[in-house]
């Protein structure tokens, strides 16, 4: 027998770290070429890790919770010193795996076509992989064998269930793909407590002891990582680099909720709601005003050469979006090329994988531009930081009835707040105005967008 140490893989879109969420298997346990090890979460998004070599365990090298950089040593194990089959190079030469071989294998999906989640195998081989795991959740109990996988993607969930002395592993998963939620741990604080899920306040000082009440607020230290690391990073950088600017406008919203109403009514099954009529608009916006449908190349800058605005050749619009994990901005790519329509199901699907928090890498990036409908939390308005490396972000506040002059009397009318942010390098105002104008007046009279199709 001799020892094979499988490193952690590059796991794309440049990540250089990753977090073990779970293990899979302890040391010990016996495994096949490409059975799933480990979960570990990037922060991106959490990847299913499988093994390049059967044998026995000898050693994991991360613990639960432990944040791991690429190209450190991930697992150990034993193999026989005469390599079988299926520890062989696929390409019939009899050599064993190396780590690089092995990385390059789970990108170009060889072998039985257990690759990382989120990356281009065929449908055909991700269909069978799903099939297979299926099959196995559904056979195999939930159980709190030491390293046994957890599936659970919200830290807001692991966290809950720490608070009341919850084991993960004798909690039953209710979500689709076996994954743990938060009202699967609520239902067994519930039924930890024999029902009982009132909150008791804390206790009232007797009237003139002069007894402090107790805060219901407690010190903390958290570290940033993972996704908030990312978006810390990136809004940084965003505020540090680009010389951005904010204009806005207040519109009437009878056109726009009057065209939602009709499509409603013509079109029942395609569920076409504001996201879907305001992606159109801007899309159509950015097909105008391309100056905005842009990002600054600073490349060569320090060493002397110019920096470049690079205007793209399709509009790839990206959403802000509330997943478990936090804050997520997934991509629609080629949002010119849809009609309002495929507009509104490739929004629906990525909102969706966003609440369940399985977007692919390839979908929250290469953005071009970002609509940021923030009236959904009930607020009117706000000053929005840009996606960096884009050009520009149009903040949407919430529809709220209000006084409006309309043909000199007063009446009320549906209004909201448009926001645009841009970066000043690619346009200066009058373009911005133009292309917040042109959106304005597409809210209040959508039949302005016949004028361009």
């Amino acid at each position: 027998m001799s020892e094979r140490t499988f490193l952690l893989p590059d796991l794309g879109e440049g990540l250089t770290e990753a977090e073990v969420v779970s293990w899979e298997v302890a040391e010990g346990d016996t495994v096949v070429v490409d059975q799933i090890i480990a979960t570990v979460e990037t922060a991106k998004a959490q990847v299913e890790l499988p093994c390049p070599f059967a044998g026995v365990v000898a050693s994991l090298h991360g613990d639960p919770g432990e944040t791991m950089d690429v190209g450190a040593p991930f697992i150990t194990v034993l193999v026989a010193d005469e390599a079988t089959d299926a520890d062989l190079d696929p390409s019939g030469e009899g050599k064993p795996r190396d780590s690089a071989t092995t990385e390059r294998m789970i990108e170009e999906q060889a072998g039985s076509g257990n690759v990382l989640i989120g990356y281009g195998t065929s449908e055909a081989k991700r269909g069978r992989r799903r099939r297979v795991q299926r099959a196995a959740r559904e056979a195999t109990p939930v159980g709190s064998r030491p390293g046994q996988a957890v599936r659970v993607i919200a830290p807001l969930v692991r966290k809950l269930a720490a608070q009341h002395g919850l084991d993960l592993h004798q909690i039953t998963p209710s979500a689709p793909g076996g994954i743990i939620v938060k009202k699967d741990v609520e239902a067994a604080i519930e039924n930890a407590s024999g029902g009982a899920t009132e909150v008791s306040s804390p206790p009232t000082p007797a009237e003139g002891d002069g007894a402090a009440r107790p805060s219901r607020l407690v010190d903390e230290r958290i570290p940033i990582t993972g996704i908030r690391k990312v978006i810390a990073e990136r809004l940084a950088t965003s505020r540090r680099e680009i010389p951005d600017a904010t204009t806005w406008v207040d519109v009437d919203a009878t056109g726009l909720r009057s065209l939602k109403a009709d499509l409603a009514h013509v079109l029942p099954d395609a569920r076409i709601g504001y996201l879907a009529l305001l992606a159109r608009i801007v899309t159509t916006g950015l097909i105008r005003y391309p100056e905005l449908n842009a990002r600054v190349d600073l490349t060569g800058v320090d060493e002397g050469g110019p920096a470049h605005i690079v205007r793209i050749g399709s509009v790839n619009l990206s959403f802000a979006a509330q997943g478990p994990r936090g804050l997520v901005v997934p991509v629609v790519h080629g949002a010119d090329t849809m009609s309002t329509e495929e507009l509104s199901v490739a929004l629906r699907g990525l909102v969706e994988r966003a609440k369940l928090g399985t977007l692919a890498p390839n979908e929250m990036t290469g953005g071009t531009f970002t609509l940021n409908n923030y009236g959904v939390y009930g607020v009117d308005g706000s000053t929005p930081i840009i996606n960096h490396p884009e050009a520009g972000m149009l903040g949407v506040g919430r529809i709220v009835d209000k006084p409006w002059v309309v043909d000199g009397s007063l009446s009320v009318r549906p209004v909201t707040q448009l926001s645009l942010t841009f970066d000043h390098r690619v346009c200066d105002g009058g373009v911005a105005g133009g292309f917040l104008r042109y959106v304005a007046d597409c809210v209040e009279r959508p039949g302005a967008l016949l004028a361009t199709l």
